[in-house]
């Protein structure tokens, strides 16, 4: 297998999420990414169709979850692992945390407002938009946990095993104590 070292182990060389993150890293990257499009895409609804955008904090909280779902789920669909290597691998844990958080606290605040209320509103009853919300949020939170464990699991927040240590002597290597 081309940039495999050993059995079983990540591939050292490679730009894509997959070479770092394994197959079910990828498809759990990108399934929770489409599930964030999701949550985001349902909330928007909720927020013009069902009218949430009249209910003060609630509706402005709707609208958020929308903007921050979109921003978050296309940046993870973007080959942002690209940009700098390492660099771009663990801004991707950093937005797949995120988009962990947003997920969480869509759910967590639906669970507040179906059982003591949220900003003095009461959500009542399951209704099937309220359902799918559910099940997308729990998806994009086990999804993304997935790819973060992954990324963690397979080494690929480590220094590119690839590239050799910088010696002490290296130019850019530290402070250049008064040489010329």
């Amino acid at each position: 297998m081309a940039g495999s070292s050993e059995k079983g182990a990540a591939a050292p060389t490679g730009s894509g999420g997959g070479a770092r993150a394994g197959p079910v890293g990828l498809v759990a990257r990108y399934l929770g990414a489409a599930s964030l499009l999701a949550v985001g895409a349902a909330h928007l609804q909720q927020y013009y169709v069902d009218y949430y955008s009249s209910i003060p904090t609630i509706g402005t909280l709707f609208l958020l979850t929308f903007v921050s779902a979109t921003i978050v789920g296309l940046t993870l669909m973007a080959p942002v692992e690209r940009l700098r290597r390492r660099a771009g691998r663990l801004g991707l844990v950093l937005v797949a945390l995120a988009g962990i958080g947003i997920a969480t606290g869509a759910l967590g605040g639906l669970v507040v407002s179906e059982s003591v209320g949220l900003f003095g509103f009461m959500e009542s009853g399951y209704r099937e938009a309220i359902l799918i919300s559910v099940v997308l949020e729990a998806l994009t939170v086990v999804c993304l946990s997935v790819y973060v464990i992954a990324l963690v699991r397979t080494g690929a927040l480590r220094r590119d095993s690839t590239a050799p240590p910088l010696s002490p002597d290296a130019p850019g290597a530290g402070f250049d104590r008064g040489r010329a």
